[in-house]
């Protein structure tokens, strides 16, 4: 009953990742989930399965409710705490059917529970059907990120991240930093007014969006997927090239052609202050000088002038 999970063959069949502490329970299942054809690992303790779960991602976890040390409730919810975890769906194993250690595995985020002593038989019954409903999941998420949509689910009174793509979490990472299970606060901040202003009205498809220079963050509000949890779909723009093309066309700098950009946009000195950090006084140097450089007096002249000679630049 080997316990490596380096090297092993997805191809193979989908893996399990059996948590128990008594090995008379790990050998039973570790052979009648071999035989249909499952790719078993095991852990015999909380820390073990941690580690096991991050670097195997099995596709689901039978979890020992009772053990030594860390139980199978803390186990599980440090699982769901793990973004790179949270979406492996959790059965316990547990002797304690009382109505408060049942309701304490849906708390820490099981999705089923299985009665001890073990019945091999129904416990395969449980995970071909989490199996395949995770299964369906992913392949619905992955088909998301693959036509370009950022996807994630937002519960909007705690801040937890209850799924997210891979695209998803990518963009977060790279506009917020770290891996949490948590909403980012502009983000929640952002969903919880969205919520509260349609609340009456019904939420349909209401956009924001979050600036870095030329890179923007724009987000979607889409229907609700539960009680208080809400989709929401990402998507990135970058307008860089068109900065750098102002930039050379002009002869700006750096900040002159953001400033210039966001003239283009529409937005008044005020707003290009707020996007930029700076004041609308200072804006209004930048716009100047950007005036004497483009040779022209007024900003709709300087609009129009941006624009005609960057539809040059990209023809």
């Amino acid at each position: 009953m080997s316990m490596d999970t380096s090297g092993f063959d997805r191809s193979a069949g989908d893996v399990v990742l059996i948590v128990d502490d008594q090995p008379d329970n790990l050998s039973m299942l570790h052979d009648a989930l071999d035989e249909s054809g499952y790719t078993v690992l095991v852990a015999t303790h909380g820390e073990a399965a941690l580690q096991r779960a991050a670097q195997a991602q099995p596709d689901i976890v039978l979890l020992d409710a009772v053990m030594p040390g860390m139980d199978g409730f803390e186990v599980a919810r440090r699982l769901k705490a793990d973004a790179a975890t949270a979406a492996i769906p959790i059965i316990f194993m547990t002797g304690l059917t009382e109505t408060e250690h049942v309701l304490a595995a849906f708390a820490a985020g099981g999705i089923d529970y299985v009665a001890k002593p073990i019945r091999p038989r129904e416990v395969l019954a449980r995970l071909a059907a989490h199996v395949n409903n995770a299964r369906q999941t992913h392949q619905a998420r992955s088909a998301l990120d693959a036509f370009g949509h950022a996807s994630l689910v937002v519960r909007a009174s705690d801040g937890r991240l209850v799924w997210q793509t891979a695209l998803a979490r990518q963009m977060l990472q790279q506009w917020f930093g770290g891996d949490s299970p948590w909403t980012p606060p502009p983000l929640l901040d952002w969903v919880r007014q969205q919520v509260a202003a349609g609340a009456a009205a019904g939420v349909g498809s209401q956009a924001g969006s979050l600036v870095q220079g030329a890179r923007r963050l724009h987000f979607t509000l889409h229907e609700s997927t539960g009680e208080d949890e809400w989709l929401i779909v990402l998507r990135e723009a970058n307008d860089a090239a068109m900065l750098e093309g102002m930039m050379l066309a002009f002869k700006l700098t750096a900040r002159e052609a953001e400033v210039l950009y966001w003239v283009v946009k529409g937005k008044t000195n005020r707003d290009v202050g707020d996007i930029l950090g700076a004041s609308a006084a200072t804006v209004k140097k930048h716009l100047e000088r950007v005036y004497e450089k483009l040779g022209v007096e007024t900003r709709t002249a300087a609009a129009s002038l941006a624009i005609e000679r960057v539809r040059q630049l990209a023809g």
